[in-house]
């Protein structure tokens, strides 16, 4: 999917437990300040998706991670009329220590029952389970 000049590089990273829940994080800042998404960002210049996904998550949950498969992507609008233009990852935790950190006001592990009770970020519950992440 290739993004068109006006639109901004972003990845996010979908990382389970042994337990099949979901990594999320509370977002700190607009877009969706205050919902729960799955940890990312802004993909800076001359970075990888690979190398985003991996400071993304660390920043935000405290977490290292090794990134995988491409999973999904999709194109949102944000404020002042801009694209994000986003590829999520798979993503599996290798070491570190959750906690909310950077631009996150919270992060934590959420099963089923758990994701219902939360305000997600616009299109993620579909996003998830068009993928199959969600079933």
């Amino acid at each position: 999917m290739n993004a068109p000049a006006d639109a901004i590089p972003c990845v996010g990273a979908i990382i389970t437990d042994a337990a099949g829940r979901l990594l999320l994080i509370k977002r700190g800042h607009e877009p969706g300040k205050g919902q729960w998404s799955i940890p990312g960002g802004r993909v800076e210049p001359g970075e990888t998706d690979e190398q985003a996904v991996i400071r993304e998550v660390r920043e935000e949950t405290g977490l290292a991670v090794r990134p995988g498969r491409l999973i999904g992507a999709a194109r949102h609008a944000a404020p002042g009329e801009v694209v994000l233009d986003i590829r999520d990852y798979a993503a599996t935790v290798t070491g570190g220590a959750l906690a909310a950190g950077d631009d996150a006001d919270d992060a934590r592990w959420a099963d089923r029952a758990a994701l219902a009770g939360l305000p997600l970020t616009d299109g993620l519950a579909e996003a998830l389970t068009d993928w199959g992440v969600l079933g």
